[in-house]
């Protein structure tokens, strides 16, 4: 079978489209045929070398994806040969073919694509995740999201209106506004620099906004502290980008309350995982959530997803269809 494979750690150009052994699944695992795998800035972190440092070259990107059950492996019962499944994390999803663990498998429902189903899982659980475990948007709250015109921010501004909340989005670009805009954003500040914490207060009535959602790397840091409010709160995620450096607890502001967002946190088993991607159907089937497909590459063209997606161009999600 074809998978993408890194070879050494480096740029996309050290992403290769190359012949890898069938896959056979083992006891507790099912054989994927992939209809289309999501590109994720967790993959880019892979390739620098930020993650995965212990699995020798060269290895398969890739950990979300869709597709159809061609066999299990012994003592699979909870999914059958000719089901459509999804998965959020399941390394060597850049492949026409995977042994993934069945556990990490849940089942699409008929009304929604393979393409709509690895466009929602990593994106959509972290939205999920941001909106209603680590801060719980309670109806009137402000939220500030940064990239709101990205694949996360989009779901994110609509999980926080389901919620009641108030959206001000940042994106990178007027381009980016209109999209931002669709997706439920009250507000959208256009700003590269790092200058939008003065915007931010002024559109949240001079009080900073109850939370900042902050995944653009440390030059934004302390403009989103500088937007919270007295006990705000700041979720801080994106590991790929870097942190802000040490921190000196006593001289954090306001009263604010800080920390690292992990997604897995919110599907910390597979019951979990299950119910929080069949709230994510839901929301899809009845039209509370539109999910932004922003590019669609051949598998063989991964390198060219990888670099768009780094150039900061692109908005909503992209895939890589085999």
């Amino acid at each position: 079978m074809k998978a993408v494979v890194m070879t050494r750690q480096g740029g996309p150009e050290v992403m290769e489209f190359a012949e890898r052994p069938e896959p056979v699944p083992g006891p507790g695992e099912a054989l994927i045929e992939i209809a289309a795998a999501g590109v994720n800035f967790m993959d880019i972190g892979v390739r620098h070398g930020t993650a995965w440092t212990e699995m020798p070259n060269p290895k398969i990107l890739g950990v979300e994806g869709a597709g159809r059950v061609m066999s299990v492996g012994h003592g699979v019962e909870n999914v059958r040969p000719g089901e459509r499944v999804a998965w959020v994390y399941a390394p060597g999803s850049y492949s026409e073919r995977a042994a993934i663990p069945a556990d990490a498998l849940v089942r699409i429902p008929d009304e929604i694509d393979d393409r709509m189903a690895a466009a929602v899982m990593m994106q959509g659980l972290t939205a999920s995740h941001f909106a209603t475990d680590f801060y719980p948007v309670q109806a009137g709250d402000i939220a500030l999201v940064h990239a709101a015109a990205g694949g996360l921010g989009l779901l994110l501004t609509q999980v926080i209106k389901l919620r009641g909340g108030h959206v001000i989005g940042r994106v990178s670009s007027a381009g980016k506004v209109a999209i931002a805009q669709e997706a439920g954003a009250d507000h959208v500040i256009v700003d590269t620099e790092g200058q939008f914490a003065k915007k931010a207060v002024r559109l949240s009535d001079g009080e900073g906004v109850h939370v900042v959602y902050d995944g653009s790397g440390p030059t934004t840091f302390q403009g989103s502290l500088d937007a919270l409010r007295i006990s705000g709160t700041f979720c801080w995620y994106g590991p790929v980008l870097g942190g802000p450096g040490p921190i000196d607890i006593m001289q954090l502001p306001k009263s604010i309350k800080i920390g690292y967002a992990v997604f897995f946190h919110h599907i910390r088993t597979p019951e979990l995982l299950r119910s929080r991607s069949a709230r994510l159907f839901d929301w899809i089937i009845d039209g509370k959530l539109k999910i932004r497909i922003g590019g669609e590459y051949p598998l063989a063209e991964a390198a060219n997803a990888h670099a768009d997606m780094e150039s900061r161009t692109t908005t909503g999600k992209l895939l890589l269809i085999p």
